[in-house]
């Protein structure tokens, strides 16, 4: 599996990824070769996490989304499924719920502990073109990135939901990052598969690079050189992805975040949120720190202003973990990486 290739993380962060925020795990599952270019990312909470979603363009593929609406029952989910195939490939979320059930994970539906309905959103990017027809993930998949998710580092590039993913003229991937803010972490993982481009193809420099932070991107220098690229198969496309934190929020406040990534998502890409687009972005909570303590006082102003700090930094976390995912990204055939158009830019001598 494609490891992140980026420096040592961001001060306050020990892995730069999403699994910093305490009760977060991922895990991937994917296939690539002989036909094949798909995954499946499973993003656990085994404390489960208040949750919300924010979807804009207008090609979305989505699952268990209206339940996360802040007037309806369920508060809590599971898990957060996302995956290659279109619309196919939200099977891959069967496979979440089967295996959470197994554990007695979900939502009480009775008195005895097996008696659940594990809550698991999901949503799928368009990675077809990608893969034989027939080849995209199954509940498979997501049983076996439930199997291989862990608290530790997460691997980057083609992996996961983002073994098939393109952005723009380029291969697209997952990528991650997180970040401090007071007492709290944000962390983010994006699935970068946008209709626009997420770099400047006049000059190589990812429009998101101003955000890095410490040389987490690994580059000495951003490429200076013009190239020439061709997309082929961007009829449909979509970029996904979940935000983070350790705060105590309501659904109404973790809507907020998942609004903000969105933000970071647009400074990532250029256009976005077509309507070739249906960007996803879900935020979760596990409310592992109380809100209020930051704010140093128990007041709705104070409220707001320390969620207002959470939610800029969810913008500034998702881009980031954008422009990881697009340097992590390896080809595959008819696809070229960034790493393989501008190479100078990974060149310690360069």
């Amino acid at each position: 599996m494609t490891e992140s290739r980026g420096s040592a993380a961001p001060q306050g962060t020990v892995r730069n990824a999403i699994t910093d925020v305490p009760g977060v795990l991922v895990g991937h599952h994917h296939r690539i070769g002989r036909g094949w270019a798909t995954g499946a990312t499973v993003v656990l909470v085994p404390g489960q996490a208040v949750a919300a979603v924010d979807q804009r363009g207008g090609a979305p593929g989505t699952r268990e989304t209206d339940l996360l609406a802040p007037e309806n029952l369920v508060q809590r989910v599971d898990a957060v499924c996302l995956s290659g195939g279109s619309a196919y490939g939200l099977a891959a979320a069967d496979g979440v719920v089967r295996w959470l059930g197994e554990r007695h994970r979900g939502f009480p539906v009775g008195a005895r502990p097996h008696e659940v309905v594990p809550i698991v959103p999901a949503a799928v990017i368009f990675d077809l073109p990608r893969n034989n027809w027939g080849n995209r993930p199954d509940v498979a998949f997501g049983y076996a990135a439930c199997e291989a998710a862990t608290a530790g580092p997460v691997a980057q590039g083609t992996v996961g939901a983002g073994a098939g993913a393109q952005v723009g003229s380029l291969k697209g991937g997952i990528g991650t990052a997180s970040e401090r803010v007071g007492e709290f972490t944000v962390g983010a993982l994006a699935v970068v598969n946008a209709a626009g481009e997420a770099v400047r193809l006049e000059t190589g420099e990812p429009y998101a690079a101003d955000h890095e932070v410490d040389g987490e991107f690994g580059v000495a220098r951003w490429p200076a050189r013009a190239v020439s690229l061709t997309s082929e198969g961007r009829d449909l496309n979509t970029t996904i992805g979940v935000v983070a934190v350790d705060a105590a929020l309501s659904k109404a406040e973790c809507r907020r975040l998942a609004v903000a990534a969105q933000d970071g998502l647009a400074r990532a890409v250029r256009p976005a949120h077509t309507m070739y687009d249906g960007d996803t972005v879900f935020a979760l909570a596990t409310g592992t720190r109380e809100l209020s303590r930051e704010a140093g006082r128990i007041g709705e102003a104070d409220r707001s202003a320390a969620l207002d700090q959470l939610c800029t930094a969810a913008a500034r976390v998702f881009a980031r973990a954008m422009v990881h995912g697009v340097l992590a990204a390896t080809s595959v055939p008819g696809l070229r990486a960034y790493r393989d158009v501008w190479p100078e830019a990974f060149d310690s001598e360069g």
